[in-house]
């Protein structure tokens, strides 16, 4: 699986985040959260650091990261495209959504792109199946999309 390489982490900006995030009762998710947000994702060598100011153990902290599906400590994309593949966008074509999707990116499922515009995600369900099939592309659902429409929101995406 292709992973993007990531960017060099400014270790002082994270330990200034620690910082000012432990002065809180509970700092741990409020604390990787604004590490993701502002660094783009958590940094491995961040886990130690912050398990230390916050009196855990590093694997509490990775188990806290790895819990939630929103954070993660790999570099992603500036668009995440989300398709579908819940019952309702696989019996309209989800599949083959996905199939271009793909092709489009040059991506497979949970891979970044080296300039780190995209990540290709699949997930169970959007939630607006009526609209199926979906896609998502940054927070922007594309409802009833076809082979043609894919293109088109695709393009509309880019940089």
């Amino acid at each position: 699986m292709r992973k993007a390489k990531a960017p060099e982490v400014d270790m002082g900006q994270v330990r200034s985040i620690i910082d000012e995030c432990c002065q809180d009762k509970w700092p741990v998710i409020p604390l990787v959260e604004r590490l993701q947000n502002e660094i783009g994702h958590i940094p491995p060598q961040s886990i130690p650091i912050i398990a230390k100011a916050v009196g855990l153990y590093p694997s509490q902290v990775q188990g806290i990261i790895s819990f939630y599906e929103q954070l993660y400590t790999e570099p992603r994309g500036k668009n995440v495209v989300r398709v579908c593949r819940g019952t309702a966008c696989h019996v309209r074509g989800g599949k083959t959504i996905l199939k271009l999707v793909k092709q489009h990116l040059e991506l497979d499922e949970g891979e970044t792109s080296d300039d780190l515009e995209y990540t290709l995600e699949t997930v169970a369900c959007i939630g607006v199946c009526a609209l199926a099939p979906n896609l998502v592309v940054g927070g922007t659902v594309y409802g009833n999309v076809n082979p043609k429409r894919v293109e088109q929101v695709l393009k509309k995406n880019e940089g």
